[in-house]
Parts: C-alpha cells; sequence; structure tokens
C-alpha cells in the first residue's frame, strides 16, 4: 500500500523520492553508532516539494527528518521516516548585504563554500566545525555547531539572525527578533505560528518555570550548553527578563536538531576576516598538564585553544595525508595544545605568544613551544580537524566510540572534570582519547569499546549513565555542540529536571502537534543502545579475499567509515576524493555510501558469497579508483581496493564481462597490435572500424581510442643500447610499464636519453606488464600472479644503490601499494624491501638534485611557463612536489599547480560507454577549463597516460609529461 502512495508522492514532485533498498540502506546512518532504515528518501528541489513532504507525512502518519551533509555524531538524521536530503538543490547564497554584515543562504550551502564567497568582501561566517568543508549551514543550525575558535565566535545560535521556515501545518514563517510589542502582537494571531508564541509566553512567563530553568540548566559560564531545548536563552530575553535583548525563536530552533520546524532560508551575521593568525603548539608530557597550562593560555586572549592527545597523534602516523601534517611535532608527546592568536601584526601575535610560553615554562608546563604562521597553520588545522576519522584507524573491533564526546564544563572546572572522568573509566578498565577544545571546556571524550559484543554494548551505556551524572554534578552540559540526537536525548530528563522536560515535551507538542518533524530526537528519545550499527553478538564469517588486511579482515576495514563524510568534499574543497561525488553531488556516490554499502551486504547478506549483490555493484559502479581515499580519508578507508576485492568476489559468482576481459589483457591485445602498428592505429581511428571495435567492447563513440607507436620502447632500447657504448657514473633500472611501451614510446625515450645525458646508465630488467589494467577491473588472481612473478625478478636487482624508477605513475606505483597487498606471506618482508627502492621518475630526479646529482646549469636559460596537472596516484602514494621541482631545475622556468583532482578519465573508465558523459562532467569541474584558457606557447605537464588521454580529448590540447618537457629543456644537447 505504501508503495503505491509514494509512488504517487514521487510524480508530484519536481526532486526525486527514493524508495529502493539501496539508496534507503545508505541513509540509514550518519557519522553516528546509529542505523535505522528510512522509509524513502526525498531531495526536493523546491519549497513546494517541501510542502508536498509535509502534507503527505500528515496523511500517511510518517515522519520527516531534514538532512544536510549527513555528519551529525548523535544520529539525529537516523530515522524509520522520510529522509529530506536538501544537500543537493538547496544550495544557493541568495543574498549579501555587506554594509550591514549579513547574509542569506538556503539550508544547503557549505561553510567553506560560504567563505569563499564572503572573502572577495572582507568577510566571513566565523563558527568553524572539523567538517567545515562539508558541513552545511542548515544542519549547523540544526545543532547550533560552535567548533575551533568558539572562544571568540561562539556557537551558531549567536549569529543567527533571522529563519525562514515552513511548521508543521505547511505554513510559511520567519522568526526574527522582536521588541516585546512585535512579540505579543505575534501571540494574538489565529494561526500556527501565532498559537507557537502564545504557548512560549504561557510557559516561560510562569516564575516557578522560570526559577526550575535557572536551577536545573547548565549554568551560564559554561558557553557551550546545547542539551535539550534552548529555553534557559529565550528565558533572558526582554519578554520575560527585564533589560535583555529582543526576543528571537532563532534562539530556539538553533539545536533545535530539526524536530520544530523545517528550515528553508536562514539569515547570518557575518564578520570582518581576521589579519593575522599564528599557532603556539605547546607539547606536554601529560594530558593533565596540558589542561592546567591551557588556563595560562587563555588568559592571553587566544582566538582558539584545542587539544590533540598521543592517541591521535600515533593514529597520524600511519595515514599518507597526516603524516605530512605532523612535521612540527616533536618526541612523543601526551599531548599537544594549539592555541592560536590572531592580531593585526605576527610582531604582536610572536610577543603574546612568548609571554604565554614563559609563564607556562614558569609553571613547569610544556617542554617545546613552535609557534608557526602561514601555510603550516592550515597542515596544523586540517590534522587536528581529522581527528574524529584518524581514530577509525584502531584495528580491529575495539573502537574510540562516541557516547560521552560531547561533554562541556566550565572550563576552569575542567583539570578536575577530567581527572574524575578518567577515574571513572579506569574503574572499567577503559581509556579515552582526548582532542579538541580545551579553550571552551569541552574536550572530545571518547572511550575504547567493543559494540559488537553484549558486554561492550552494555558498558555504551553504563558509561553514558556515570558520566552523565558527573556532567550534572559540575553544572555542565551533556552536549556542547554534537547535539542530543538518539545519543543523549534519553538522559535530557536527568540533565535539567523533570519540570523542565515536561516543559521541553509541552514545546515540542505547541510546534510539531502530530510529531513528523523528527521524531524521538531530544524527546521521547528511545534507549541509547537501541538501533545501533552493529548488532551485540551477531557471528561473522571468515572472509577469503585476495587482498591483504592487515591487522583486520575486509568487512572491518570497510567499518573503519566512521560516516564523517569527509568525501563529500565539492572541486572548491580541494583535493581528490571523491571525484564522482564532485560531479554528481550524489550520496550514492561518495566514499562514505561505497563504504557503507560493503558493510551492509558483508553483515546482513543470507548468501554464502555475501559479495555477491547487484546493489553493492550499482553503488561501486562510479568509483573511478582513484586512490583518493588512501590519503585523504582521515580513517584510512582505500574504497579503490574494496572496490577491486568486490569485483574478483561478484565475478567469481556471476561471471567476467567481455569488456573487463578485453582491458584485463591490455597488454596481450597491444603486443599483438604492435606487430603491425600501422593497421592497428587505420583500425582504430578509421570511422566505421573505430565505431565498430567500440561498439564491441562497449567504449563511448565520442571517446578518442589510443594510438600504437611505430616501435615498441623494448625494441627501441634494444637498438640503442647496442649502439651506445659512453660509460656512466652511475646506473638505475627503469619499469618498462605496458602505457609507455606500446602508446607512449616518445614519453619513454626521452626519459632514457634524459637519464642518460644527466649521467645515469638506464637498464631496462627482465619483468613483465606492471598487472594495472587486471587490478582495475578487479581481476584480482591475475594481478597477484603478476605482481609475485615481478617481485621475483626484480627484487635481487633493486636496492638502495641501484632504485627502480617508472614512469606512469598508476604502473610504478603498484610497487608500492597493491603489491604489497596482494604478494603471500611467504614473500612480504621481501615485497616491502623491494617497495621501498621503487620511484616514479620524478621522485627520483628530484632526490637526485637534493644530492647535488643534477643541477640547474645543465638546462636552458630560456623563460617558458609550465601547468601542471598531478596524476590520481600520484597525489595520492607519493606528491606532486617532485614533479614541480624537477619542472623548476630550469631557471626560467615558471610551474604552476593546477588545482584540479582527478582528470576524470581514470584508466578505461572514461573510455567506457555508459562513464563517458560523467568523466568529461568531472574535467570540466576545474582541469579542462584550467586548461582551455592557457596561451598556446604555455606547457602543458601532467604524468599520466589517462590525463594526456583526456587533456587531449577535452580540451584539444597536448600534454606532456614532466620528463618530456625537461629533456627538451637540456642545453648543448643533440636531439635524437
Amino acid at each position: 500500500m505504501m508503495t503505491t502512495q509514494l509512488a504517487q508522492l514521487s510524480s508530484t514532485l519536481e526532486g526525486e523520492l527514493y524508495s529502493d533498498k539501496t539508496i534507503r540502506t545508505l541513509y540509514a546512518t550518519d557519522a553516528s553508532a546509529y542505523r535505522e532504515m528510512p522509509l524513502a528518501v526525498a531531495m526536493p528541489r523546491s519549497v513546494a516539494d517541501i510542502k508536498k513532504l509535509i502534507a503527505f507525512a500528515h496523511a500517511q502518519k510518517t515522519a520527516l527528518i531534514p538532512r544536510t551533509a549527513g555528519t551529525s555524531l548523535a544520529g539525529q538524521v537516523v530515522g524509520n521516516g522520510i529522509v529530506v536530503d536538501v544537500s543537493k538543490y538547496f544550495t544557493r547564497v541568495l543574498e549579501l548585504n555587506a554594509e550591514e554584515h549579513w547574509v542569506r543562504v538556503q539550508p544547503g550551502v557549505i561553510r567553506d563554500e560560504l567563505n569563499l564567497f564572503l572573502k572577495p568582501h572582507g568577510l566571513f561566517f566565523g563558527p568553524e566545525t572539523s567538517t567545515a568543508n562539508r558541513a552545511m549551514i542548515g544542519g549547523m543550525v540544526g545543532n547550533n555547531s560552535c567548533g575551533s575558535n568558539s572562544i571568540v565566535y561562539r556557537s551558531t545560535r549567536e549569529h543567527l539572525l533571522e529563519i525562514k521556515a515552513l511548521l508543521s501545518d505547511g505554513s510559511e514563517a520567519v522568526f526574527k527578533a522582536m521588541d516585546i510589542d512585535a512579540f505579543h502582537a505575534k501571540c494574538e494571531a489565529p494561526d500556527l505560528e501565532g498559537k507557537i508564541y502564545r504557548s512560549i509566553r504561557g510557559l516561560l512567563s510562569n516564575y516557578n518555570t522560570q526559577e526550575e530553568i535557572r536551577k536545573e540548566f547548565p549554568k551560564k559560564t559554561v558557553e557551550r550548553r546545547n542539551t535539550g531545548y534552548a529555553v534557559d536563552m529565550l528565558l533572558d530575553t526582554a519578554p520575560f527578563t527585564a533589560g535583555e535583548a529582543d526576543f528571537n525563536f532563532c534562539k530556539l530552533i538553533a539545536g533545535s536538531e530539526g524536530t520544530l520546524a523545517f528550515i528553508t532560508e536562514i539569515k547570518l551575521n557575518v564578520v570582518p576576516l581576521p589579519k593575522e593568525a599564528g599557532l603556539l603548539c605547546v607539547h606536554f608530557n601529560t594530558i593533565d598538564e596540558s589542561l592546567r597550562a591551557n588556563l595560562i593560555g587563555l588568559k592571553y586572549k587566544p582566538s582558539a585553544s584545542e587539544l590533540i592527545d598521543h592517541y591521535i597523534l600515533e593514529c597520524t602516523k600511519d595515514n599518507i595525508e597526516q603524516s605530512k601534517n605532523r612535521f612540527f611535532v616533536q618526541g612523543d608527546p601526551g599531548a599537544i595544545l594549539v592555541i592560536e592568536f590572531t592580531r593585526n601584526t605576527r610582531a604582536e601575535i610572536t610577543a603574546v605568544a612568548q609571554q604565554a610560553e614563559a609563564e607556562m615554562r614558569a609553571a613547569g608546563l610544556g617542554y617545546y613551544f613552535p609557534l608557526l604562521f602561514g601555510e603550516d597553520t592550515k597542515k596544523i588545522w586540517t590534522l587536528r580537524k581529522a581527528g574524529l576519522g584518524l581514530l577509525s584507524n584502531l584495528p580491529g573491533d575495539d573502537k574510540a566510540v562516541p557516547v560521552i564526546e560531547d561533554t562541556a564544563v566550565d572550563v576552569n572546572d575542567l583539570p578536575a572534570y577530567i581527572r574524575e572522568f578518567n577515574d571513572i573509566l579506569k574503574k572499567y578498565n577503559l581509556y579515552s582519547v582526548h582532542y579538541a577544545h580545551a579553550g571552551s571546556g569541552e574536550i572530545h571524550l571518547r572511550p575504547i569499546i567493543n559494540l559488537k559484543t553484549k558486554e561492550g554494548n552494555l558498558l555504551f551505556r553504563t558509561i553514558a549513565e556515570e558520566i552523565a551524572t558527573l556532567v550534572k554534578k559540575y553544572k555542565g552540559s551533556l552536549s556542547g555542540e554534537h547535539g542530543d540526537g538518539r545519543l543523549r536525548g534519553e538522559f535530557i530528563r536527568q540533565m535539567i529536571g523533570e519540570k523542565n522536560y515536561e516543559l521541553l515535551k509541552a514545546i515540542k507538542k505547541a510546534w510539531d502537534p502530530n510529531n513528523i518533524f523528527n521524531p524521538n530526537k531530544i524527546v521521547d528519545t528511545p534507549a541509547m543502545n537501541t538501533m545501533l550499527r552493529y548488532e551485540p553478538g551477531r557471528q561473522m564469517p571468515a572472509f577469503k579475499t585476495i587482498f591483504r588486511y592487515p591487522n583486520q579482515d575486509v568487512l572491518q576495514h570497510a567499518e573503519q567509515c566512521n560516516g564523517s563524510g569527509d568525501c563529500r568534499k565539492t572541486h572548491l574543497s580541494g583535493g581528490t576524493m571523491c571525484p564522482s561525488y564532485m560531479a554528481t553531488k550524489n550520496e550514492k556516490d561518495t566514499t562514505r555510501a561505497r563504504a557503507n554499502i560493503l558493510r551492509e551486504f558483508l553483515t546482513h547478506s543470507d548468501k554464502i558469497n555475501r559479495f555477491d549483490h547487484k546493489e553493492i555493484y550499482e553503488v561501486m559502479d562510479l568509483c573511478l579508483s582513484c586512490k583518493g581515499c588512501k590519503s585523504e580519508c582521515p580513517s584510512n578507508v582505500d574504497v579503490a581496493k574494496l572496490k577491486a576485492e568486490f569485483l574478483q568476489q561478484y565475478f567469481d559468482a556471476n561471471g567476467v564481462p567481455l569488456r573487463s576481459r578485453l582491458i584485463g589483457n591490455f597488454t596481450a591485445l597491444s603486443k599483438a597490435g604492435a606487430m603491425l602498428p600501422g593497421l592497428y592505429n587505420l583500425v582504430m581511428t578509421g570511422k566505421l572500424t573505430a565505431g565498430l571495435v567500440k561498439r564491441i567492447a562497449g567504449f563511448a563513440p565520442g571517446r578518442s581510442m589510443p594510438e600504437m607507436y611505430k616501435i615498441t620502447l623494448r625494441r627501441w632500447y634494444k637498438r640503442h643500447r647496442q649502439q651506445a657504448a659512453k660509460h656512466y657514473a652511475r646506473k638505475v633500472y627503469l619499469f618498462c610499464d605496458e602505457f609507455t611501451n606500446y602508446n607512449d614510446t616518445e614519453t619513454g625515450i626521452k626519459a632514457i636519453l634524459l637519464l642518460e645525458q644527466l649521467g645515469y646508465e638506464v637498464i631496462i630488467p627482465e619483468h613483465i606488464e606492471s598487472g594495472r589494467s587486471w587490478l582495475s577491473k578487479g581481476l584480482l588472481r591475475k594481478a597477484k600472479t603478476i605482481a609475485e612473478k615481478n617481485v621475483r625478478l626484480l627484487s635481487p636487482l633493486i636496492n638502495e644503490q641501484t632504485p627502480l624508477i617508472g614512469i606512469e605513475p598508476s604502473a610504478i606505483l603498484t610497487f608500492r601499494d597493491e603489491y604489497i597487498d596482494l604478494a603471500d606471506d611467504a614473500m612480504l618482508e621481501e615485497t616491502k624491501r623491494l617497495s621501498a627502492n621503487v620511484f616514479t621518475i620524478e621522485e627520483f630526479l628530484s632526490r637526485e638534485a637534493d644530492a647535488g646529482n643534477i643541477t640547474g646549469g645543465m638546462f636552458t636559460k630560456e623563460q617558458k611557463k609550465i601547468v601542471l596537472h598531478g596524476h590520481c596516484h600520484q597525489k595520492a602514494l607519493s606528491s606532486t612536489a617532485p614533479s614541480v621541482k624537477i619542472l623548476s631545475l630550469p631557471q626560467n622556468y615558471a610551474v604552476q599547480i593546477i588545482p584540479s583532482g582527478c582528470c576524470g578519465m581514470a584508466g578505461s573508465f572514461g573510455y567506457e560507454k555508459e562513464h563517458y558523459d560523467l568523466s568529461m562532467q568531472i574535467g570540466e569541474l576545474v582541469l579542462l577549463p584550467a586548461v582551455r584558457k592557457q596561451a598556446a606557447d604555455v606547457i602543458i605537464a601532467a604524468p599520466g597516460t589517462s590525463c594526456r588521454h583526456q587533456i587531449k580529448d577535452g580540451a584539444s590540447r597536448k600534454a606532456l609529461h614532466p620528463v618530456e618537457i625537461l629533456y627538451d629543456a637540456l642545453a648543448d644537447v643533440e636531439r635524437k
């Protein structure tokens, strides 16, 4: 019956409505520990759509759950009604008044992108969550988000000027500040809005109610108080407390978690950009030392004081991206306090930092006090913000769980509170991670618990109960910024008292009499240890996989995704992860969705082969295997690896498609084509023949096909070696990958000639293909055979003195990545030793330049401008820095990096008929427009063969590998 009604609703909406199991599964979780299947998922395009959804919810007695980025940590957007996702279409900045310092936005505007919009006007929106590059303003209002700089900018509530919303009867209302006369006039209105105003007037005018609020709510010196509805804030307005600010219902809506009204527009206060900022990163031996030093630091009026404990710092060591950001860490500190000072000049910051340091040292607190500015501060904040995701890296089923991670107390009470907190954990043989907002009296505290066991589930609840009692003792707030949701709603009665809890219920009843807006949050919340992602005591099979998953299995690797949504970045945020989401803005195309769908079916499938589900295939399909997640996901979830594993297992049950076989066999087919390259190219480029090949293979008609070079690199090299008789000072082994050997031979020739001219003997040793084409299609058994054979052939030759270098990043970096996870246990150490001496050609040349073996004097003094697009695997597993460095060796070469993510080609992905449009869409985000606007004399550099092909097809420009550019820049060289 409901299926029919949902279909009828869908036909009336401008936007989309999904009721299939796949999409519902992806919206069954957020960034919390909770999981509940929704009835459907709606993506409204207009306010009219939301009105229809409200009417439907009334008629069908179901609920609407407003959602933006889904990064809530307490289960706010988990429920069994219709999830209404406004993150795709409600994304416009509607109006800016720079003179009056306000901006009006839709709820799906991303916080950091709002600030990019405001920056040219010298303004920004202050509150900054750790998820600011994907968190949306609507969600920040719903949870009353704060962030690192709340010492200065407080919470979202303090910046909320006006809200336009739909009430539970579908009527529109605007909430803003109003004087006493306007307030009483509103109370006389006959509609639902008037009833809401009359209700709050009746409730808060009662003297006993006022006294109860003042007695039981968190004390006012706890600035981050986010428990229940903010009636204590409303009480401190003019209708109820003489001399206070005008009444504004926005104070109540902030932190109401979508339970009172459906927000459609938000008017925010914005502030001038700070002039200069510096970070004093104080190292301590213990947490307690850092919290005592925090009180000293606050005397000097910082804009932030953020804690990073040793558990977080340990996690950064094994994370590709964050390991680069721990450059400022000295020794093995028990904690680091990152204290931000914002002043007019660096000299002022240096002076105040020195004063703070002197006082801390005098108190015997801290052992290292680096002060950092500029780009270095961005790296430190990136590391600090990665804390939540990094905690998911813990191997096995014991995890740092969100249970009491958001408690806030008076900052002066913080050292004593934390000591008592840890004493409670000791009773249960638990320890906790400590990080975040020391300056605001709120440390994010996450005990390590296994929620998959019955004991862990009970402990989850026991700890919540005990800490709630402790927070109440200090008159603190059980939630400082993450909200109540499913996690803390049950304890609100205890935190504010029975009478105040009944007051909250009366408010909910007045606003939403039929309980359609996000029910069971804040009031009437079920037990906090129910509807969790993990069912206690569930037995799981042993998964037999091709890849190795160190210290875990494939399911546990997928479970490392905690839902924090780092993969929902846009192309404006920078980075590579996740290219398909950047183009489509669909949750289904996020890295998070892929981990979620795999976790769901590996956990709940009733099949012997739990990978054998079409739903997983559908969600994995648009993963480009770019490897961005391997480095950029703070939880280290490698979805490219998971996709390849899934495909092999899925093919075991369903057979390997023809196209996958053809692509996997790229090397063999190229070898055959290389026998008659002219004929091969005629077939691949001829109008009729090329079309036939594309139809048979399932390739896109609009995509050009790669051509065969007139000679293979191996054949050219053999002839070249016979002619060469020069003595070289140094020797290097070159991996002749299959793409360079057959298609990009000119690049390979120039690479060899460049190396020789620079004084290196180049040897192409005996080896076979890299296996990249097999890996890309999930044919892992074949890739494993190739990997092990290459290791056996090359490991006797390769060492620190004679490294192995490669031209194509995706091929050579398999040695550092997939080969290690594919090798048998008996070959693991041998594979690791080999991989330690394998480099991209840019890495090698850069290293040799550092050693003084290559100098700028070897190259032309001619002026050139180069724009560089880095390969995804290079950015994930290496860096673009070596490319920039070697291209800058000619002293008058100016190199500029294109701030692009993935080019969209991704090996065979961009050739495939059903993926071609998306491939080009991804390219059009940044790369292709950036290339088109370059003057004809600007050199386009791209290390990846796929990237160069995408640039050729999408921008009609020829891109060169950096070694080609460097070869052409050699001074006084006889060209061959």
